[in-house]
């Protein structure tokens, strides 16, 4: 049941952080292309949803709608787009002002060439190591969730509920409980040691020479 826990609660964040990643690179590229006013409501719905209280908007959300795989990814795909959608921005905003895009414009090509071709394959290794970085948090937000009751719904086994059920024989049977921690522990770990090496890996002035 460990095993298919950590399968489970690793396949919900992938797929949540697949969903946001998704939804926050079309807002960071639009809004980065387009720029004017286009960029300015955008990034106006951004900043309104970095204000919402995360987790008390999941709790209500999943309580309306039920515990279920499906609504989990999709509430914590849809909530936690915003990192994307800032960060890649930037990075759209600087391949926009480089030359061999102004160059492609001057020649005539359309936005959606110049998105296909320049902007996106420039901003790839970037949206890897946010979503990297992401899935770990994703990871614990699935868990917390899925102990509030909100979550992976029985009899699905995730590290989150079997951590609620486990709470009845922390005292008598403690291995029932700190197994789940582990693996929550090693899937978050294991997360972000692997956006710390893309990050050294992409990133040019973090290699060692």
């Amino acid at each position: 049941r460990l095993v298919y826990g950590i399968q489970t609660s690793a396949k919900v964040g992938i797929l949540a952080v697949f969903v946001s990643g998704a939804a926050g690179t079309l807002i960071a590229v639009v809004a980065g292309v387009f720029k004017g006013w286009i960029d300015g409501v955008l990034m106006q719905i951004t900043d309104a949803f970095q204000a919402l209280p995360f987790l008390m908007v999941a709790v209500t959300v999943l309580a309306l709608l039920g515990p279920s795989t499906t609504n989990v990814i999709l509430v914590l795909g849809l909530l936690r787009w915003m990192s994307y959608a800032r960060i890649l921005r930037s990075e759209v905003f600087r391949v926009t002002e480089t030359d061999y895009v102004r160059l492609a414009i001057v020649a005539g090509a359309g936005k959606s060439r110049i998105i296909s071709r320049h902007v996106f394959p420039n901003i790839i290794n970037t949206l890897v190591v946010i979503a990297t970085l992401e899935l770990g948090t994703v990871v614990i937000f699935e868990s917390a969730l899925s102990f509030l009751g909100l979550g992976v719904p029985a009899p699905g086994a995730s590290l989150g509920t079997m951590l609620a059920d486990s709470q009845s024989y922390l005292y008598n049977q403690w291995w029932l409980p700190v197994w789940p921690g582990v693996g929550i522990s090693l899937l978050v770990m294991s997360a972000n040691l692997t956006g710390d090496w893309l990050r050294d890996r992409t990133d040019p002035t973090r290699r060692q020479l």
